[in-house]
Parts: structure tokens; C-alpha cells; sequence
């Protein structure tokens, strides 16, 4: 019996799609496609790799800590924090696991939590 692929999709709810968007389009270093009835879709740049990414259209506000964030590794940790920061993200905190993995904890413009770590 063989198994089936899984591909992964991201679905992050937000009140502005539109104006999110372009936030992690920039993060991701993704392009947007066309937005599809509530959703804008983000997905990989030409040659790039990584899910799917939709930014779903929805009428309430974030309420409480998020159950499931993504962690974001790069190779310049702290020119990814003044880069995305730039763009609108707020640091929030460091976090670590002994004394090799560190990150930090930041939101996106609608308060959405995520982690940079060193890649």
C-alpha cells in the first residue's frame, strides 16, 4: 500500500489580507498571486521552495496567543529582526534551549506571532 504525498499549506486568518500580504510576501520572500474570493495567496518566488501560504479573509481580530506559529530561520539573525521590523513586525522577546538555539519572538502588523531563528 503506498502512502500519499502531504503538502503543507499555511492559512493565516486576518481582518486585512490585502494589507498583510505584502508584509510576508517581503518576510518569506514569496510572490503574491491573485487573491482568490477571501483569501490572498503567497507562494514561493521563482526557483524558491517552502508551502503555500494563504491569508484568509475574516471579520474578527486575533484574540489570545496563537496555538501554532511559524519559526523563520535565516542566516543573519539580527539583520532579519532590523529587516522585518523596517517592514512593520515588533520584537517581542528572545527565547532559547540551552546554549546553542536561540530566537526571537516577533509579531507581523496584525499581531500575529512568529520566531527568527539562526539558520
Amino acid at each position: 500500500m503506498t502512502t500519499p504525498d502531504v503538502e503543507i499549506v499555511i492559512v493565516l486568518d486576518s481582518v486585512d489580507p490585502d494589507a498583510l500580504a505584502p508584509f510576508w510576501c517581503e518576510a518569506l520572500r514569496y510572490r503574491r498571486l491573485d487573491s482568490v474570493e477571501q483569501y490572498a495567496v503567497l507562494t514561493p518566488a521563482e526557483g524558491g521552495r517552502g508551502p503555500m501560504m494563504l491569508i484568509q479573509g475574516v471579520s474578527e481580530p486575533k484574540q489570545g496567543k496563537n496555538r501554532m506559529h511559524l519559526d523563520l530561520h535565516v542566516p543573519d539573525l539580527a539583520a532579519e529582526v532590523d529587516r522585518l521590523v523596517a517592514l512593520g513586525a515588533q520584537r517581542i522577546g528572545d527565547g532559547a534551549i540551552g546554549d546553542s538555539i536561540r530566537w526571537v519572538r516577533m509579531l507581523d502588523p496584525e499581531g500575529n506571532e512568529f520566531d527568527l531563528g539562526s539558520a
